[in-house]
């Protein structure tokens, strides 16, 4: 399987990561930032026109500069429409500069320009940057705050306090929401899992082969080799759950996903499509190799120890196909399980428990393994 296997408390197979959507993502950081930042500088801006707020002379200019520069920042992010993980991190760290500027342009810092206009950045911190790069900031929070509180206090202990209290409830708060980031992400991690995978075997889904197949298609056409696929059949499975029951098949279909599971190559892609029919997609450099894989499969399905007693044994239809440059992956997959599929029901037709290969012009004959090729 592409990436590591999925996990399933009956199978012991291990489950994978997530891709994280990372355009996404960052398209969302970017307009959550410009966002922020276009609401900070216009509730900002309202100190411009209030009498007794802001210094006289230079520092009134400084301020509306500051303003400024968090519209024109605000713009500049929001136009991009993206934003990296850095350029978060070192936007966070100017709106802590920039709460700095804005307390000593203020008369009364207390009163105009309290430590709660850290949220801001304390927010974006805790939702967007990873634990480094918080704790980074939690500690640029103290110090912004006993800075700007500096003037306000006459005693050491008073500022020390009062500091303390606000980067406190800051840091906790923006703990707090880094918290909830990561349960909500473990959450959808775990959702975004289980779509992918099969209730009963634990096995890979038709959801998760459509996602590989563009990943499949460029691996093969990069590296010149074909992709093949085996689609897998159990043989009188019908039979079996009318004489045992539904609960004997199910136990058969666990006993049978453990032996493909760890009988397949790691980069191979194994999947239950329904029923009791299997699809297993890799990538070979020629029929002779995939055969070889089938037989392999063929006989791990045979060969398989049962607690209950019950032996099955497997139909494989496989096929091959050289991916060309600008084919839709997805609909070439479904095109080369079909000829798999079809090939499987000449095996069903040829006696069962045996392997055949579809021909280019949509027939197809038995997969024998060459006399110069051992089996694998």
């Amino acid at each position: 399987m592409i990436g590591p296997a999925p996990h399933a408390p009956d199978l012991g197979i291990g489950v994978p990561e997530p891709a994280p959507a990372h355009g996404l993502g960052r398209q969302v950081a970017a307009l959550t930032v410009a966002a922020l930042l276009a609401m900070g500088a216009l509730m900002g801006s309202v100190n411009l026109v209030m009498d007794g707020v802001l210094r006289d002379g230079l520092a009134r200019w400084v301020y509306a500069a500051t303003m400024l520069l968090l519209l024109v920042i605000a713009a500049s992010v929001a136009l991009h429409g993206r934003v990296g993980d850095g350029h978060t991190f070192a936007l966070v760290l100017v709106g802590d500069l920039i709460y700095l500027v804005v307390v000593l342009c203020i008369h009364d810092p207390l009163r105009y320009a309290t430590p709660l206009m850290l949220l801001f950045p304390a927010l974006v911190a805790a939702w967007f940057l990873t634990l480094r790069q918080l704790y980074v900031h939690m500690g640029v929070t103290g110090a912004v705050c006993l800075a700007a509180l500096w003037p306000s206090y006459d005693s050491a202990i008073a500022l020390g306090v009062q500091a303390g209290v606000s980067a406190g409830t800051l840091n906790a708060a923006a703990m707090g929401v880094y918290l909830l980031r990561r349960r909500v992400q473990r959450l959808l991690e775990a959702t975004e899992t289980l779509t992918r995978l099969d209730p009963l075997t634990g096995l890979f889904n038709r959801r998760y082969l459509i996602e590989q197949a563009p990943r499949l298609w460029r691996q093969a056409r990069r590296d010149g080799t074909q992709v093949s696929a085996m689609v897998l059949d159990l043989d009188h499975f019908k039979r079996l759950n009318d004489e045992f029951g539904h609960a004997a098949g199910d136990a058969v279909l666990g006993a049978v996903a453990r032996s493909l599971a760890i009988t397949v190559r790691p980069a191979d892609v194994l999947a239950r499509t329904g029923g009791e029919e299997l699809v297993v997609l890799g990538l070979v450099s020629d029929v002779a190799e995939a055969t070889r894989l089938a037989e392999r499969l063929r006989a791990a399905v045979g060969g398989g120890h049962r607690a209950d007693g019950h032996a099955v044994t497997a139909s494989i239809g496989l096929a091959v196909t050289r991916p060309v440059d600008g084919e839709d992956a997805v609909e070439a997959l479904w095109r080369l399980v079909d000829r798999a599929d079809a090939a499987m029901y000449e095996a069903k037709r040829a006696g069962r428990d045996r392997v055949h290969a579809a021909l280019p012009g949509g027939a197809s004959e038995p997969a024998e393994l060459p006399a110069e090729l051992p089996a694998v």
